[in-house]
């Protein structure tokens, strides 16, 4: 800092948390003023608080250069309030914690005003005089005209607020700012208040002005070139040094300080706000640590009714110790008491996850199932550290359909005033950035929808040449450099707040005192200004209510076991997650052949292609197999050693007794979080409090970039204690690849339970697996019609919709299982599978279907219905409803196909039958159809599926590519169940519908899944070819690949060296859609010929088929 410069601190601060105003990170701003030499910096966003703790984590923590010790900067957090009436913007700064609770309760009446919408909060003056007592304010005037009424404002703000109140001015670079100046000043002497300096800052650094010409067009939706005088006239609303603003207010050195004595007032920290813990959980009279002593030792002796395993009873004491010193006893009463609702007084299947599974705690409250002992590596710093001044976090998944029944316990429980789901910032991705700033920038629809679409889904990869290029744009053309620049520069701009899929924040005072509140799409509930970093970082209590499909599955395929085949425990109970019998050989053997579609976290092409090489043989191997396919292992180049040891082709090296004890279980490999910490702890020196430190800096790498200030510190320590410089380097690099999301051991066995039980039903009961998944959709990579087929291919009949058979879901029907049905590639199981039930598809299958109209048909059905018209009459649904059922072809139990089921529909009122003919609400009265026998033709099989496809998503009836089969053989396809019998090496082609597409990690290689009428092939496609054949990799519904075939371990790929778009080939099933017209003659002989709006063409017609196909799933 230059010793002449004057004292200053900048207050009017917005960053881009001032949605699409700010071109700026909070961070960003932190760091800048700090290399600036800035006293002080606030933050000040529009009528928001929501990036003020990003900005004061930075401030604890400023690297100016890479040799430089971290440094600090006082930060004060602060709201600009922009009024809804004439009032002119002010600074509002809290001057202590209870000002800081009436800012909060401010800005959430103003949230949840019926006038507010989301995210834009009606702020009054009188809101102002009401809520401004213990806040530090300045009013920043517009010097337009109406100084008068500005003037007797501000008086009346000093009449009521005394020395709080300043008067604010800042440039505005139009050329008479002297006078502006002077003219403030005047005004700010005739209150009799101090006048304060600002630059009004929008971003750090000038070059970000042409980033905030784009959020200023998008904001208005309109372009830059149109915005006009909407746009800034010049860059100058940056940070400046503070010799700069002595400069520009010369003569008024006053202003400049009284930003330090402004600083002066604000003694308030967001850290005061931390440990604010409910009591509910505690007992009248008994302590809350006491309490959980007394549970804990209960549940250990319930969890180990044989005694406790050697070492337990110490882990319990260590652990109640650090719970003790950090005071966290409420934390963990808090989520017993809602699980232990959930699981005893729901019956809702829940397992907590995450670095709780590291305590024996947890595991002893019921919190989670993962038995500590098991886990060797176990690390209870991982899961709380004496030096982290955050609570734990402890995620708990329960059923997804039952999950509200949770959440309206905790809003019962902990009353609306002290509770509200936290937030997510929903964040600009490739796409979304790229499709804004192409339309402020004024390129063409057709440009736009080019360049977003050829970005992989929520890619938030850096966009260049091959996105302008798949626009049609020339790379040198300055607009285009323009619009790159900026998409990349907003990639990661926070767009707006949403809900934390279930992420609770839990007070014991007022919670609207302690971060805003703000309405969401469901009036019920509301949700914070937070996001659970944030909420991490500040020390408030978050408990994580998750919502977990499988765990959904899971509970159903229980049920259906016990109500079918009442399979028991060997002590008489029904089977449940913690009795469910152990490391079954058979369910291992087919793990090992990679038989896991549908299956919980293992059903990706990724863990598919890995499984057969890994070979799990017991639970730990899956354990492994979850947290190997994640970006963090592939980065740190972990997952290849592994397999190679796995495999016994490279031999397996340990450096040092520490480190054989760390890794031996891996192998030598470090996959973990935890091992990570262990190494840094054993090998390095660090204290369990610092590994925890490098844990952290591990998962906020990327928002905070601390990582690298570990790196010295762990490669001396383990090069002082012995271990070689490449060692400790390539130890450092797999840490570092734990930034790019590596799982913590504890939170893969938790996944792995999950696996194994999903797993075992498959193996033994793919009956009950497949209704249950069903019953459970939308989850997982796979879509019904592979779920339904993978079932028929382990010999489970799968019957169609019918009126008079199916439920709302899926059910089991008795069924003596013929393993002749099973498909070749999984003859192994004919003697494994102990099913004896079909699986009756339910009306939850068919598209546009409302639950309780499809109740009121099972409920009137009776004995069944025996026609069209009956249905009608009795069930009291409107014909629009049979319709749709017959479209389902779902009146097969009466003889009738689609066709003829759709004519007796159509011939039905508009209205419900039971409006009009109550007498026919009786099941015992039989009525003949009044519509006379036509003999319709029949409908070609091909468009039976295509229709199939159109209203379930899947077919019985067979698959599109078995008529395309003859046209793909003859231009030399191959179908995909003989890939097998194809050397390596060899060129293939194949077809089939596009799938799933994956692209994990950082996005070196796509997986896409083919099916055709005989099984699914499995495409690699490298990132060059993806490059020239991005659109049909990206938009086709039906692909021919030509490549190299891979075999593997078992495992087939094929390599694709050319891909190409079938979709129009669809249009063959539909061919006869359209018949011809039969022409009556023209008296002189010719036919009428037919009318031009009714011919139908051959592009039609495949658009039509094409879209009724599935669109493919695309997954990270």
């Amino acid at each position: 800092m230059n010793p002449a410069a004057p004292a200053y601190a900048e207050f009017a601060v917005q960053s881009n948390f001032s949605f699409l105003r700010g071109a700026s990170k909070p961070e960003e701003l932190v760091v800048t003023a700090k290399h600036l030499g800035h006293d002080a910096i606030g933050l000040a966003d529009r009528n928001t608080v929501a990036g003020v703790v990003r900005a004061w984590s930075q401030s604890k923590h400023i690297r100016l250069s890479g040799s430089a010790a971290p440094g600090r900067l006082a930060y004060h957090p602060g709201c600009r309030l922009v009024f809804a009436d004439a009032t002119p913007d002010v600074l509002a700064y809290p001057q202590d914690r209870r000002g800081w609770g009436h800012l909060c309760r401010l800005l959430s009446e103003a949230n949840m005003r019926a006038e507010s919408e989301k995210g834009a909060p009606r702020i009054y003056r009188d809101d102002l005089f009401g809520w401004g007592e213990r806040i530090s304010l300045a009013l920043i005037p517009r010097l337009a005209g109406g100084e008068a009424d500005e003037l007797e404002l501000l008086r009346r703000l000093r009449d009521r607020f005394g020395t709080a109140v300043r008067l604010a001015v800042a440039p505005a670079y139009g050329g008479n700012d002297r006078f502006r100046i002077a003219q403030a000043a005047a005004m700010a002497a005739a209150a009799g208040v101090p006048l304060m300096a600002i630059n009004d800052v929008l971003y750090h650094v000038p070059d970000r002005r042409p980033l905030q010409d784009v959020l200023t067009a998008i904001r208005l939706n309109t372009t830059v070139a149109e915005a006009g005088f909407a746009l800034a006239a010049h860059a100058e609303r940056h940070l400046k040094p503070a010799a700069e603003m002595a400069r520009l207010f010369r003569g008024f050195p006053e202003a400049l300080a009284e930003t330090v004595n402004f600083a002066a007032s604000l003694a308030f920290s967001l850290g005061e706000l931390s440990h604010n813990y409910p009591d509910e959980t505690t007992a009248a009279g008994v302590d809350p640590q006491a309490e959980l002593e007394s549970l804990t030792w209960q549940g250990a002796r319930d969890r180990y009714p044989q005694g406790l395993p050697d070492g337990v009873a110490d882990k319990i004491r260590h652990e109640l110790e650090i719970v003790a010193q950090k005071d966290y006893a409420r934390y963990f009463l808090t989520v017993h008491d809602i699980v232990a609702h959930a699981r005893v007084e729901k019956g809702i299947l829940c397992q907590g996850r995450g670095s709780a599974a590291n305590s024996v705690i947890c595991f002893c409250l019921g919190i989670t199932e993962v038995d500590p002992v098991l886990m060797t590596n176990g690390l209870f710093e991982r899961f709380i550290s004496t030096e982290r001044d955050e609570p734990p976090d402890i995620d708990v998944d329960f059923e997804h359909e039952r999950r509200d029944e949770v959440i309206a316990y905790i809003y019962r429980k902990y009353s609306h005033t002290r509770t509200a789901l936290a937030a997510s910032v929903v964040t600009y991705r490739g796409r979304s950035a790229m499709r804004e700033v192409a339309r402020a920038m004024g390129l063409s629809d057709d440009v736009q929808s080019a360049l977003s679409g050829s970005i992989w889904g929520w890619s938030s990869s850096e966009l260049g040449a091959r996105e302008a290029r798949a626009g049609g744009l020339a790379e040198a053309d300055p607009t285009t450099r323009h619009v790159m620049q900026r998409a990349n520069e907003i990639i990661g701009f926070p767009r707006h707040l949403s809900q934390h899929v279930g992420g609770f924040v839990i007070t014991r005072d007022r919670l609207d005192e302690i971060v805003p509140i703000v309405k969401t799409a469901m009036e019920e509930r509301k949700m914070v200004e937070w996001d659970k970093d944030d909420l991490d970082a500040v020390g408030l209590i978050k408990v994580d209510v998750l919502a977990l499909g499988m765990l959904s599955c899971l509970r159903r395929a229980f049920d259906l076991l016990e109500d079918h085949y009442r399979r028991r425990d060997g002590f008489g109970r029904r089977l449940t997650l913690a009795t469910l019998p152990k490391e079954e050989t058979r369910v291992y053997d087919m793990i090992c052949r990679a038989d896991t579609l549908g299956v919980f976290q293992i059903e990706s092409r990724a863990q598919m292609s890995m499984l057969p090489r890994l070979k799990p043989r017991e639970f730990y191997d899956l354990v492994i197999e979850v947290a190997i396919v994640r970006p963090g292992p592939i980065q740190g180049d972990m997952v290849h050693p592994y397999l190679r040891r796995r495999e016994g082709k490279e031999p397996v090296d340990y450096p040092s007794p520490q480190i054989r004890h760390i890794l031996e279980r891996t192998l030598g490999v470090p996959l973990f979080q935890e091992q990570a910490m262990k190494i840094a702890i054993d090998a390095g020196g660090f204290s369990p409090s610092e590994a925890d430190q490098l844990r952290r800096a591990m998962a906020t790498f990327r928002r905070n970039g601390t990582i690298h200030d570990y790196r010295d510190k762990l490669i001396a320590g383990m090069v002082s204690r012995g271990y070689r410089q490449d060692f400790a380097e390539r130890c450092f690099k797999q840490i570092e690849g734990f930034g790019d999301y590596g799982f913590p051991e504890s939170h893969a066995a938790s996944f792995a339970l999950l696996v194994y039980a999903s797993c075992w039903f498959k193996t033994f009961y793919p009956d009950v697996f497949c209704a249950a998944i069903l019953n459970s959709q939308p989850m997982g990579f796979y879509a019904p019609a592979q779920l339904v087929r993978d079932a028929r291919e382990h010999g489970i009949e799968i019957r169609p919709v019918d009126i008079n058979a199916s439920d709302w879901e899926s059910t089991l029907e008795e069924s003596p299982f013929d393993p002749t049905r099973i498909a070749d590639r999984h003859a192994e199981m004919a003697g494994v599978v102990k099913s004896r039930h079909a699986v009756r598809l339910g009306f939850s299958r068919v598209k546009g279907l409302a639950e309780t109209a499809m109740r009121q048909l099972v409920e009137k059905r009776g004995a069944g219905y025996d026609s069209v018209r009956d249905l009608w009459l009795r069930s009291g649904l409107p014909a629009g409803v049979i319709a749709r059922l017959a479209e389902a072809d779902a009146f097969g139990s009466l003889g009738l196909d689609r066709r003829d089921a759709l004519w007796a529909a159509k011939a039905l009122d508009d209205k419900s039958a039971a409006e009009r003919l109550p007498l026919f609400d009786r099941p015992d009265t039989q009525l003949r159809d009044r519509e006379p026998d036509i003999a319709l033709p029949p409908m070609p099989p091909g468009q039976h599926i295509v229709h199939d496809y159109r209203t379930l998503s899947l077919s019985l009836k067979g698959h599109p590519l078995q008529f395309l089969r003859a046209r793909l053989e003859a231009e030399g396809g191959l179908p995909a169940i003989r890939l097998s019998t194809v050397a390596d090496g060899r060129c293939v082609s194949v077809a089939g519908l596009a799938l799933v597409r994956q692209r994990p990690g950082k996005g070196n290689v796509i997986f896409i899944t083919l099916e055709d009428e005989g099984a699914v092939a499995n495409i690699i496609v490298w990132p060059r070819v993806f490059e020239r054949y991005r659109p049909v990799v990206l938009g086709a519904r039906l692909m021919r690949v030509r490549g190299r075939l891979q075999s593997a371990s078992g495992v087939i790929h094929v390599v694709a060296e050319t891909l190409e778009d079938l979709t129009p080939w669809l249009g063959a099933l539909m061919a006869d859609a359209a018949p011809a017209a039969q022409s009556l003659p023209l008296p002189g002989g010719a036919p009428v010929p037919d009318p031009p709006a009714a011919v139908v063409t051959d592009r039609d017609l495949a658009e039509q088929t094409g879209k009724a196909m599935p669109k493919g799933r695309n997954f990270h």
